[in-house]
């Protein structure tokens, strides 16, 4: 007779595969962290365009103030800590006047306040326009949230102001289609976006009936991709009258953008001399009929113009970061697996050296030391009830094992 509970049996995991999820655990850590080791706190490096954020709501209830993660280690260990994720233009409060008393352990010697500091209801632990934790404590089930990149708060799906049968842009494996997104609120202030193409933006899926031709409806997401980049190309019925709605885009009779091409280049380059836009429309009081959550392409902001007035444009509004190649959290991520891959090399280096330098017998000790200790963890493993948690003993025993066997064969 089956056992009534097999069906219930926890899910066993090989070596192999656990090893491999603590390599992923890992990798995603140090992409959150930009490659920071936490020894060292920050606050030297003064406004970081962008780095590892974490409010301390024991220190800090009124959410007011961020420590960099050095700081969240080793001054805040054991307190009620928020993760931010990652904030722009940011300095470690730990220790400033914020604090009371308490005192940065890594770097005593602070400003009072640093004013350049932009805080948010996410410094207490609340995300969205529902004003809620993540984790949500009373949610049956975790909804996924997606950051702007304007704002940077975080946002359900549900709350981002989408009609009823829009669906956020996706491919058939559930991976974004976008790059960015700027909420409902932030689109206001960015609507000179909507004077490019309106390929430039990432059409939301429609919820379709059996009858409607999805492929059709896919299409708009872009004009065509070389490379993994969008090319967008206006055709004749691009152009478009000047009070179009948000959502539909609005498009500069002959424009200059009409046929804009992304692709990875430095993002950072000096103003451009012609305008890619009509100027004057900069200056206009072109303003959207309704207010909506935009979803941008890939690249996207290569094709930003950089002209004088542009760039001036951008710093009025207080978005210029959108021209720095680096405030992007793809070339944050991409940075941080650099380091990340530099570390590894490093470390293979090293352990290189040390092997080099052994002699012939001590290195095949070595050698044998470590396979012995992969035959040990292996045979535990496959012998240990996988219901039950590991404990210290468990660990004792495994090198008492070790021991014993090295003793029976000198």
């Amino acid at each position: 007779m089956t056992d009534a509970f097999d069906d219930e049996a926890e899910p066993t995991i090989s070596i192999g595969d656990y090893l491999q999820g603590v390599e992923e655990q890992e990798l995603e850590a140090d992409l959150v962290l930009g490659g920071d080791e936490g020894k060292e706190c920050t606050y030297g490096k003064g406004y970081m365009k962008r780095q590892a954020i974490f409010s301390c709501l024991t220190c800090t209830p009124d959410g007011n103030a961020g420590v960099c993660t050095a700081c969240s280690l080793s001054c805040h260990d054991g307190h009620e800590i928020v993760e931010l994720w990652t904030k722009r233009k940011f300095r470690c409060d730990c220790g400033n006047s914020k604090f009371g008393e308490a005192y940065c352990k890594l770097l005593p010697n602070k400003d009072v306040e640093n004013v350049e500091n932009s805080y948010n209801h996410n410094f207490k632990g609340l995300y969205c326009t529902c004003n809620r934790p993540y984790p949500d404590p009373d949610a049956e089930e975790q909804e996924e949230m997606i950051q702007c990149c304007i704002c940077e708060d975080w946002f359900h799906e549900e709350h981002l102001g989408l009609e009823p049968s829009d669906e956020i842009p996706r491919d058939e494996e559930g991976e974004p289609l976008y790059e960015d997104l700027i909420c409902q609120s932030c689109s206001n202030m960015c609507f000179f976006l909507t004077l490019y193409p309106q390929t430039f933006r990432v059409k939301q899926q429609k919820v379709l009936t059996s009858s409607q031709d999805k492929g059709a409806e896919n299409a708009d997401s872009c004009s065509e991709q070389q490379n993994g980049n969008c090319i967008f190309e206006a055709s004749a019925g691009d152009t478009m009258p000047r009070d179009v709605s948000l959502g539909k885009g609005i498009l500069v009779e002959e424009t200059k953008a009409s046929n804009i091409v992304l692709q990875d280049g430095n993002s950072n380059a000096g103003p451009s001399k012609a305008c890619v836009l009509d100027e004057n429309l900069l200056e206009s009081e072109l303003k959207p009929e309704k207010s909506e959550a935009m979803f941008l392409c890939k690249n996207w902001r290569e094709a930003l113009c950089r002209c004088q007035k542009c760039l001036e444009f951008y710093t009025q509004k207080g978005i210029s970061f959108l021209v720095d190649k680096e405030d992007s959290i793809a070339e944050y991520e991409k940075m941080a697996k650099q380091k990340r891959d530099e570390k590894l090399q490093e470390q293979q280096g090293q352990e290189l050296n040390f092997l080099n330098k052994l002699g012939h017998v001590e290195k095949m000790e070595f050698l044998t030391g470590i396979a012995d200790m992969k035959s040990e963890l292996h045979s535990f493993l496959e012998s240990f009830d996988a219901s039950k948690p590991i404990t210290a003993d468990d660990v004792h025993q495994v090198f008492e094992n070790l021991a014993k066997k090295r003793k029976r064969n000198p």
